[in-house]
């Protein structure tokens, strides 16, 4: 199973691009960085931020 700070979906920076009508990453990614988050199950994107902004409420119940 992936390491869920690689999954995407979950990241503030993937976005819905009109021009291109699909979702994608809004952070200039670095070539290598991005081969081996592809490649490597065990790789943390270093600029993911979780984009659930429920998250800090859930945290203080």
């Amino acid at each position: 199973m992936r390491n869920p700070a690689v999954s995407c979906e979950t990241c503030a920076y993937f976005v819905y691009d009109e021009e291109y009508e699909a979702y994608l990453c809004d952070i200039d990614i670095d070539e290598d960085d991005y081969g081996r988050m592809m490649n490597d199950s065990h790789f943390s994107c270093p600029y993911y931020r979780n984009g659930d902004e429920y998250a800090v409420v859930r945290k203080q119940n």
